[in-house]
C-alpha cells in the first residue's frame, strides 16, 4: 500500500522511515555499487543519488530502491536534478519519489520499471 500526498503537509515533514522500506548506509550502498564510500557521498552531492537521515540519531542513508542491478536506477539522476532545480532538498525528493503519485503507484516504482519519461514530465510540471 502506498501513501497519497496530502496537500496540507510539506514533503519534508513526512516520516521517511515509514515511506522507504529499506535504507542503505554509505558502506552498503558502496558495496552494491562496487565503488568506495567516498564515491557514494560524491554521487549524493552530484544528485546521482539522494540521501537523508531517516530516523533521529541515524546517519545519512540512501534508499535501497535507488540502486538496481549494481547501478543507480535509470533516470534517477536527471529526475533529482529537475527536483533540485525546483528547490527540493534531498529529503523532499525522497518523499516525492516514495509517495503515491498516481503513476499508478509511487514515482520510484515507475522509474524502476523504466517509465522515467512520465515521472520526469510530472516533476517538471511542479515548476508551474
Amino acid at each position: 500500500m502506498t501513501a497519497e500526498i496530502p496537500t496540507d503537509r510539506p514533503l519534508a515533514e513526512h516520516d521517511l522511515a515509514a515511506l522507504v522500506p529499506e535504507w542503505l548506509d554509505w558502506a552498503a550502498a558502496a558495496e552494491q555499487l562496487d565503488v568506495p564510500s567516498s564515491k557514494v557521498r560524491q554521487m549524493v552531492r552530484d544528485h546521482e543519488l539522494a540521501a537523508a537521515v531517516p530516523t533521529p540519531g541515524a546517519g545519512p542513508k540512501v534508499p535501497a530502491d535507488f540502486i538496481q542491478d549494481g547501478v543507480p536506477v535509470k533516470g534517477l539522476g536527471g529526475l533529482l536534478t529537475v527536483l533540485h532545480d525546483n528547490r527540493f532538498d534531498d529529503r523532499e525528493c525522497i518523499a516525492w519519489l516514495f509517495l503515491d503519485q498516481d503513476f499508478p503507484g509511487r514515482a520510484i516504482d515507475a522509474l524502476r520499471e523504466n517509465r522515467g519519461s512520465e515521472v520526469k514530465r510530472r516533476a517538471q510540471a511542479l515548476a508551474f
